[in-house]
């Protein structure tokens, strides 16, 4: 499927969710509008007085447009009122490797960027080492929006099943433009989001599953290392990327193979 059509299938998406929840009208950017309307020219005869026309749109731009549409999301308006920032996704648009985590937390919600706080220096340390760079990675969540949490100052929640299914489909759209080789589901509730089944994480961790075609490795979420340091459980989380990077082709020195192993 060609960029151009995977963004039209997004939007017919959106609108038949819209109408499904009983709305009638929606407001229209004239910039998405105009990206809709750049369809792709047919394909004419090549012969020596002809050239073949060049493609209208690149994948650059119509990620653009999608993230332009996420960011005007309104789907569920108890995030839209308290959010502060649409959190879409960062790295690399074609990287064979992206992370996919749960929903933003604070941090996250006001930077508008996934994995800053401390669970997401965390991953990249993990990201470091394992000889990548976070800019060659993408990262994102299957929420958008940071869940509120009315009443409370502090905290996160995870997010609930009707708001992972309104906002998922953005999420398997990211994943149909950039086409990652591995994705690696970051927690219970994001295996949950991708496989759209209901997992015990210490079971599915470490095992590979798949999601579309593409391999997907599940393992703890970051953040369950800042309430659980140990070196088994490190271990576990480092050999689940080890078995990544060997998904991958990667190489794997000596040193990398005996980290966090017992001495």
């Amino acid at each position: 499927m060609s960029a151009y059509h995977q963004l039209l299938s997004a939007t017919i998406d959106f609108l038949q969710q819209q109408k499904s929840r009983g709305q009638r009208h929606v407001q229209v950017d004239p910039a998405k509008l105009a990206a809709l309307m750049r369809a792709p020219q047919a394909t004419q005869p090549h012969t020596a007085t002809t050239q073949q026309p060049s493609s209208v749109g690149t994948k650059a731009d119509s990620f653009a447009a999608l993230r332009e549409m996420v960011q005007t999301c309104t789907q569920c308006p108890n995030l839209v009122s308290s959010r502060k920032n649409v959190v879409f996704g960062v790295g690399n648009e074609s990287a064979d490797l992206m992370f996919v985590g749960e929903a933003p937390g604070e941090d996250e919600d006001e930077h508008g960027e996934p994995f800053v706080g401390k669970a997401g220096q965390l991953l990249t340390k993990i990201i470091e080492t394992m000889g990548l760079k976070r800019e060659d990675v993408y990262i994102a969540n299957i929420l958008k929006c940071r869940p509120d949490t009315p009443g409370k100052r502090y905290g996160n929640r995870p997010p609930t099943g009707d708001e992972m299914a309104t906002c998922s489909p953005w999420l398997h759209r990211q994943i149909e433009f950039i086409q990652p080789k591995v994705i690696v589901a970051l927690g219970k509730t994001a295996v949950e989001g991708l496989l759209e089944q209901q997992v015990a994480i210490t079971r599915f961790r470490g095992t590979w599953q798949t999601y579309r075609d593409i391999p997907l490795m599940p393992t703890f979420h970051p953040a369950y290392l800042l309430r659980n340091q140990s070196l088994t459980e490190k271990r576990k989380i480092w050999e689940d990327m080890l078995s990544v990077m060997g998904k991958l082709d990667l190489k794997i020195s000596e040193k990398q193979q005996g980290f966090f192993l017992s001495k």
